[in-house]
């Protein structure tokens, strides 16, 4: 194994560290969540505009496409396996470290949800936001929207359309 694949098997190592890491941040943050809010009165932390609040949400955001567990898994199943797939095929360049690291934060986000659908069938929330009626989110809904909003910027803003050619297929011409 050359140096250069060493290199890139430390760099996916980290990636799945990281996923690993972050799926557990997550779930435990909804245990502890179940553990002390569920069938509880919410427990402002800034009076007004930030509190916990339980919420079994069996839908997408905003509480969409309820009852669709099927629907969502398969989803968030194929949204791992792009991620993954990019994962392996960016270059383990000192330019491609925030995108290796933004999408494994995604797709830590999208694992954490997808294991509350299939072991309960729905996904736990319970950070809200009532300063501006927000609805009820999770960890894992912050590792994604935050994650994907730094990841547009920097698509936008940092990387060029060239950057991203490792990404195309090879012709076998």
């Amino acid at each position: 194994m050359g140096r250069q694949s060493r290199h890139k098997m430390r760099v996916l190592i980290f990636d799945l560290f990281l996923l690993c890491f972050l799926t557990v941040i997550d779930q435990l943050t909804k245990y502890a969540a179940v553990l002390k809010l569920k069938d509880k009165a919410a427990i402002p932390l800034i009076n007004g505009v930030l509190e916990f609040s339980y919420l079994e949400n069996r839908g997408a955001a905003f509480s969409m496409l309820e009852n669709q567990k099927t629907f969502f898994v398969i989803v968030a199943g194929i949204f791992l396996c792009v991620i993954t797939y990019v994962l392996f095929r960016t270059p383990d360049d000192k330019k491609y470290r925030h995108l290796h690291i933004l999408l494994t934060v995604i797709a830590a986000g999208a694992l954490g949800n997808m294991i509350d659908r299939l072991r309960l069938d729905y996904v736990v929330d319970f950070i809200y936001i009532s300063l501006i009626n927000f609805p009820v989110f999770n960890v894992a809904d912050m590792f994604v929207t935050f994650a994907t909003a730094i990841l547009v910027i920097r698509v936008l803003f940092v990387y060029e359309e060239d950057d991203f050619n490792f990404l195309a297929l090879k012709s076998t011409q």
